[in-house]
């Protein structure tokens, strides 16, 4: 999970602001741990302790730290890839700021993954794509990717299973007033 940006256009450290009780970042690891994952790692980097502070870790979470950071989105997904187990046959690249994916949605998406073992599976939803799995054969790939693009290279260069969901995209919180209201 990606949680190393530096939140320049919400003005503060986003990962760890409230949302619905817990911290926007808590909201991803939730997800993932929900859907039974094996491993979780969490890529820290601009303000790192802060966010770590505030992230409750199941037993096979752990964080690493991307010095990096600060030179895009691909430096932190190599980190996460270099952090993950060799035994590991993809991987779910999931942001910190889209509190709306749920563990429902990423066990659908590794189901299909691990069913159909394409190079790359992602979500789709009726407005937009989702979180992605990377399968291992792509990741010396993802390791060389520069910038701030993510695997949306990768994505433009290998077969990627669209796996539909009937909903909207859930948004990401870039900016304080994409927060969601608070619960009444």
């Amino acid at each position: 999970m990606l949680a190393a940006g530096t939140s320049s256009r919400f003005g503060r450290t986003k990962q760890a602001v409230e949302v619905g009780g817990r911290p926007l970042v808590q909201h991803a690891v939730d997800a993932l741990a929900g859907a039974g994952v094996d491993e979780l790692v969490v890529v820290l980097g601009h303000d790192a302790e802060t966010v770590r502070a505030v992230l409750r870790l199941p037993p096979n979470g752990r964080t690493v730290l991307n010095p990096d950071f600060a030179r895009g989105q691909s430096t932190s997904l190599a980190a996460g890839l270099r952090a993950a187990s060799p035994a590991c046959v993809g991987a779910v690249v999931l942001l910190a700021d889209q509190p709306g994916i749920t563990a429902e949605h990423v066990r659908m998406l590794v189901e299909r993954f691990l069913a159909e073992r394409p190079p790359i599976a992602r979500l789709r939803f009726r407005d937009g794509p989702g979180p992605a799995v990377l399968g291992a054969e792509v990741w010396p790939e993802a390791m060389e990717l520069s910038g701030d693009t993510g695997a949306r290279e990768l994505m433009a260069r290998h077969r990627v299973l669209a796996v539909d969901v009937d909903e909207l995209v859930p948004p990401d919180v870039d900016r304080p007033e994409d927060l969601p209201p608070p619960a009444s």
